[in-house]
């Protein structure tokens, strides 16, 4: 059984699965939302899915 490892969004408190994640600039993110920084402020799956608040707010 595949480890999950927290998503690597500062603002997403999702696990992901290897096998499932979203890799970008080598971290592993829950969806491709979260791995481009949500430029449209969109959450990662779906709203309210996993604790999500905009990028903008979680990194100053």
């Amino acid at each position: 059984m595949a480890l999950a490892t927290p998503c690597g969004c500062p603002c997403c408190t999702c696990e992901v699965q290897a096998s499932q994640a979203f890799v970008h600039d080598g971290l592993s993110f829950c969806s491709e939302a979260c791995a481009t920084g949500q430029p449209k402020h969109e959450p990662c799956h779906a709203s309210g899915s996993c604790g999500f608040t905009l990028w903008s707010e979680a990194v100053g």
